[in-house]
């Protein structure tokens, strides 16, 4: 039986294409994902970044289990994905980078680093262990374990 979870995916809209490339490989692997993220499909038109952020983006955060950053060498300069990240995290919500199929050694954002539950290649039963909590930790996008960070984000309880 298909499971089905409520995502957001933090990327740039140069990378709108690869987000059915996710959502067609977890759903490969068992996991159907209803996407809420901003897309040319579904475009946003509001100008004023505080609108955005809070009316647009924010609910759109609140209502997904789980964030997903599509990491691709572009990624790491969007102020956007950052912000995306940030309050995924004020929010409590799990966050999963996972590494755009042939961006090898491109460099993650850098509140990825720090807050990301777990980093992961483009290798599909791991994407879904990833959006599923069964995986926690960093990859790097060849599979390959990655170095700690300076801060580890930690749950409160």
């Amino acid at each position: 039986m298909t499971k089905t979870q409520n995502i957001f995916i933090s990327h740039i809209h140069e990378d709108d294409a690869g987000l059915k490339k996710v959502k067609d490989l977890c759903r490969n692997h068992g996991l159907t994902v209803r996407d809420g993220s901003i897309n040319k499909a579904k475009p946003n038109k509001a100008k004023n970044a505080d609108y955005i952020l809070n009316k647009i983006i924010g609910p759109r955060i609140k209502w997904c289990s789980t964030m997903v950053v599509y990491i691709t060498p572009e990624t790491k300069n969007s102020e956007w994905v950052n912000k995306e990240i940030l309050r995924a995290e004020r929010l409590g919500k799990r966050i999963v980078g996972v590494w755009a199929h042939g961006h090898a050694g491109c460099e993650p954002p850098a509140a990825l680093k720090h807050m990301a539950d777990a980093m992961v290649g483009w290798d599909g039963g791991r994407i879904v262990d990833a959006l599923t909590g069964k995986f926690d930790g960093k990859e790097n996008n060849d599979g390959s374990v990655a170095a700690p960070t300076a801060y580890q984000r930690v749950a409160c309880q």
